[in-house]
This record gives C-alpha cells, sequence and structure tokens, in this order.
C-alpha cells in the first residue's frame, strides 16, 4: 500500500513518515529481523500483531511514564483508503529526539547474557550469585544496557557506567528506573496470563521539554523473549512464543551471522505467525 505521506525513516522492521513538526506516522511492516539481519522472508500479519500488543501495553503502563501516543488516529491524517489498509499496523506518535543506547532489563539468564556470566560471573559488569543456569530466574531484574547499533551491524553489550559516558548520569539513572519499573509491572501481569518475560527491550526518547517518554515498541515478541509457565524449568532453553523460534532455527542453520540470512522454512514462518498470535491472545484476553 502507497503512503501519500514522505517517508524519512526505513528501520530494521519499522517505516516511518512525515505529518508534522510534532508528529509523525510508524508502520510496523511484516520484515522481521534476527542477529540485527533483515531476513528476505516476511512473518505475514506480524506487523498487525505487533501493533496491538504494544498498545495494550502502552496504555497498561502509562501510569508509569508518558509515551509517544498523540491521541490522533491515522483516519486524521490520512486519506480514508490509506487509513483503511495500515489502521492496524499504523500508529500516529510523537516526534521525539531518541536515547541513544538500548535499554534492556533481564529477568531470567539466558541468551547473550548467559554467555557473560559463563565466562566471567558477570553481565554488563553487573556480579550475579555462583551457579545459575540456563534460565534461572536472578534475584532481582537487572539493567543490561547494550550500545545502538545501525542496521546491519550488531548492537553491542555495555557497563552502566559506559551507558552513563554516552548519555550522562541524571538520563541514565532515569533510563534505568523507567525500564526496571515497566519491566516489573509487566512482568507481574504476564505471570497472571501464562507468561514469564524472560528479558525485553525499550525504547526511549525525549519530548520537546526534555521529558523522558517511552516510544516505539514495548513488550512484543520482536523486543522481549516470552515463555509460557506450563514449560518453564530452570537449566533448559523454554520454547518461547515469539521470534527466538526464528532465532533458534538460525543458530542450528550454521548461519554466520552476517547478511544475507538462509532463507526461513514456511514451516518456521508459520509456526512464528501462530506464536506471534498466541501471545496477543493469551495477554489481552
Amino acid at each position: 500500500m502507497q503512503i501519500s505521506l514522505k517517508k524519512i525513516y526505513s528501520g530494521k522492521v519499522r517505516d516511518l513518515y512525515e505529518i508534522d513538526d510534532k508528529r509523525m506516522l510508524m508502520v510496523a511492516t511484516d520484515r522481521l529481523s534476527a542477529f540485527d539481519v533483515i531476513l528476505d522472508e516476511p512473518i505475514p500479519h506480524k506487523g498487525e500483531i505487533l501493533t496491538q500488543i504494544s498498545n495494550f501495553w502502552f496504555n497498561k503502563l502509562a501510569d508509569i511514564m508518558p509515551n509517544h501516543f498523540t491521541g490522533d488516529s491515522v483516519f486524521d491524517v490520512l486519506p480514508k483508503e490509506e487509513a483503511e489498509a495500515i489502521q492496524h499496523r499504523a500508529v500516529v506518535c510523537k516526534r521525539l529526539t531518541p536515547v541513544k543506547i538500548e535499554s534492556i532489563v533481564r529477568g531470567y539468564l539466558t541468551g547473550s547474557g548467559l554467555k557473560d556470566y559463563k565466562k566471567t560471573g558477570t553481565i554488563c559488569g553487573l556480579a550475579l550469585p555462583e551457579g545459575l543456569v540456563e534460565a534461572s530466574k536472578l534475584p532481582e531484574p537487572i539493567f543490561t544496557p547494550s550500545s545502538k547499533a545501525e542496521v546491519g551491524d550488531h548492537d553491542i553489550n555495555i557497563s552502566y557506567e559506559e551507558c552513563e559516558h554516552q548519555i550522562g548520569k541524571a538520563l541514565a539513572k532515569q533510563v534505568k528506573e523507567a525500564a526496571l519499573a515497566l519491566y516489573t509491572k509487566a512482568a507481574e501481569y504476564a505471570l497472571t496470563k501464562g507468561i514469564i518475560i524472560c528479558d525485553t527491550k525499550f525504547e526511549f526518547g525525549l519530548d520537546e521539554n526534555g521529558v523522558l517518554t517511552l516510544m516505539d515498541e514495548v513488550l512484543t515478541p520482536d523486543s522481549s523473549r516470552f515463555w509460557a509457565v506450563k514449560n518453564y524449568k530452570e537449566g533448559t532453553n523454554p520454547p518461547s512464543f515469539d521470534k527466538q523460534f526464528v532465532r533458534d532455527w538460525l543458530e542450528n542453520s550454521g548461519w554466520n551471522k552476517q547478511a544475507p540470512a538462509p532463507k526461513i522454512p514456511q514451516e518456521v514462518i508459520e509456526k512464528t505467525v501462530a506464536k506471534y498470535q498466541e501471545a496477543l491472545d493469551l495477554l489481552t484476553k
């Protein structure tokens, strides 16, 4: 679907269009990024499902901090035919100045965090208790920032001190406290729906008054690792609701994690769509 607004940015999975100097249109595509590489095969309906999940969380977490919603709908800024075509995958959002780090919160040990822990007993410089294994619940959620990569490059885990150096001590403290508060509330709610939020990544921006604002996407299967409570067992790698399903297939494919990625089998694509839909249904019903 062609959009009559001017495109100002095309990211790994989202496209941005200019509305005016205060607002832009964010459109979630069906593209999938894994290991910071955009895969050739789209995941059908992914953009619509993830937008619905994000919108649910933006509303649920609005008491913690402001978000990028403007209160406008796509029908306020687009011709009717265009709006109808993208209404479930597009959001009118505030223009914000992005905070230049990835704000990652981990509640459980897995992925790159597990690899760091096995080598050093720490994650991003944070010392953890001895004896933890795959999927161990951490004593408390931890904030483990990473540097933002350009499209095609890999994000790099950094220490909190490096985070302070990159964005300033006051803003780093604000971001850390906000990320931990958001994760804690979301994780507690998700547990009541049978979902463990293992870890997640938040994106923040500053508005024209310098107010820290939650933006982009929130607690979706693209930005998080979701496990089913019923399948959780410490010491294992629990099956996930999210794109980890694709990541696991890629990990086992022998791919070197450099573009281009191997062709994803149709069966893996279909199972990924089903997992996204299941996560939406569980969280919102």
